[in-house]
Formats: C-alpha cells, structure tokens, sequence
C-alpha cells in the first residue's frame, strides 16, 4: 500500500517481560502500542495516519535490541533529535527508540528486510543467576556445547521448515522455505548464547530450533534426528522429542536491509542516535 508523505525508520530496543509481544492490541499491552502512543504524542498525528509497521512481529516475552519499524508524516522535520528526545521521553523506561532517521519511499520495515539476526542465552548451571533471570533461560540439564555445534550446522541452508513452525490464526499462509546463513553456539562461562541469522524465520521457528538443539545438548538424542525431523515437513514429528523453548531467552538483535533501502533522502535531516548532555560548570557548590 502506497502512502504519500515522509517516512521515518526507527531502531528500537525492549525488555519484552511484560508485554504481549510487539503488534498492537489494546489489552494487554504491547510494544507497538506504547511505541504508537509516544509517536502521537510527538508529532500530534492520529494512531490510522502514522502506519506504523515493525520489521518483526516478537512474540510475548521476546526481547529485542534492533527491532526496526518505520512510520509515515505529512510534513518534513529539519532536524529529528528533538522528535528522538520526545520520544523516549514518553516510552516507558524498558523500550527505547535507538535511532530514527528518513527513509525513501521504497523502505518497508518489514518485506525490505533481507536478513534478520536472533540471539537466544541459555544459563547452563545448577542455580540461576537472578540478574539473568528475565533474559536467558535457565537449563540445570548439564548442556554439551559440541554436540549442539554438530547439529546446529544441519539447519544451515536452504530448508522446508513446516516440522519448526507452530500454527498461528495471526499469520497468513506463508512459505515454509528459508535460508538458514549460520547457527553458532558460543560459550561465555555458564552462559551459551545461539547465535541464527536467516532470510526469515516461520512462526515460532527459532525457538523452536532451540528446543531441539537444547534436548540434543542433554545427550537425550543425536545431533543427526534434525535432518530426520526437517524431512517430514511435519510439526508432530518434532513434539515427539522436545516442547517450545521459552520466550525469555529470545531476542531480535539486528535487521538487515539492501544499502539502497537505507540511504538517506535527498534533503533530508540526519540520522538521530540520541543526544548527550554537557554540564558547562558545576551549579553545586563545593565544601
């Protein structure tokens, strides 16, 4: 759908703790809500004429660090750090907009994207760490790195992946091929970080990927059953060995697009990445 006026491409960071996830819904609250409400506040525009659309729909409890959206205005700003200050201003204190820059025309956050980057942290130790508590998932199962490694690599390339998705009344029919570019398991103490980044990812892909690489990590099964599963293009085959990792541990880093997609406008304001404050001299006096 073509709209006419500025659009603008946000980067936005957030804690998906408490929120329903990233598409709107009026109760419970979502990040696209919040993210809306601040965007009407800033440029005074209504909710149907800002069009704002995110690049990936997280799911409850999914974090992000580089979600990106964009949204429409019709009118130009000089300059944006003033809209980027209004807007964290008015965000709740665990999302945060990034960036904000101009797009062209041709930019959608969502079917421009080429790549996108998934990290998901598992806490391998007896007892979780609490500051970790909200963002990892914590697994007691003594978890073997190499093994995971082994099976990690047979998600890389191009596959049917129907035996990863679930079923969502949300999501039109899609196509259950995607490219897989790498799949790394990096170990920082009892911290295992997966690290996937892929053309696109089907409803529920990711973490459920983790699951399995998670079961074959406890040695209940071999790295070699997820060619198997991949084969049947059947998602019943795949319950028979693990359930859906969970949300916590889950989270968009990066968006990746074409460089066309991202130059600036011509004539437009620069990227906004925030601005610092300066104290000139000290108001306090000293004892």
């Amino acid at each position: 759908m073509k709209v006419d006026g500025f659009k603008w491409r946000l980067v936005i960071a957030y804690d998906g703790t408490r929120y329903a996830g990233w598409q709107y819904q009026s109760s419970p609250p979502t990040i696209q809500r919040y993210v809306e409400k601040a965007l009407m506040g800033a440029t005074k525009l209504e909710r149907k004429d800002l069009h704002l659309v995110g690049a990936s729909r997280t799911d409850k409890g999914v974090h992000a660090w580089g979600q990106v959206a964009h949204f429409v205005t019709p009118f130009n700003y000089d300059r944006i750090e003033s809209i980027h200050s209004a807007l964290n201003g008015n965000l709740p204190e665990d999302i945060r907009v990034r960036e904000i820059s101009p797009a062209v025309p041709e930019f959608h956050a969502r079917f421009s994207a080429q790549r996108k980057v998934y990290h998901y942290r598992i806490y391998n130790d007896t007892f979780m760490d609490p500051f970790q508590r909200h963002n990892a998932y914590h697994s007691a199962h003594k978890l073997n790195p190499a093994v995971m490694r082994e099976a990690a690599k047979y998600f890389i390339g191009k596959h049917d992946f129907s035996a990863f998705v679930n079923a969502s009344q949300k999501e039109r029919v899609r196509d259950p091929v995607k490219d897989i570019f790498r799949f790394d398991v990096v170990q920082m103490g009892a911290l295992l970080q997966l690290e996937v980044e892929g053309s696109g990812f089907l409803y529920r892909q990711v973490r459920n990927m983790v699951a399995m690489l998670l079961q074959i990590g406890r040695e209940a099964v071999p790295p070699d059953i997820i060619p198997k599963i991949l084969a049947t293009r059947d998602r019943r085959e795949l319950a028979k060995y693990s359930l859906l990792a969970p949300p916590q541990g889950l989270c968009l880093m990066t968006v990746k697009y074409n460089e066309e997609h991202l130059r600036l406008p011509s004539g437009s304001p620069n990227t906004s990445f925030g601005r610092h404050y300066t104290i000139n001299s000290c108001k306090l006096p000293f004892y």
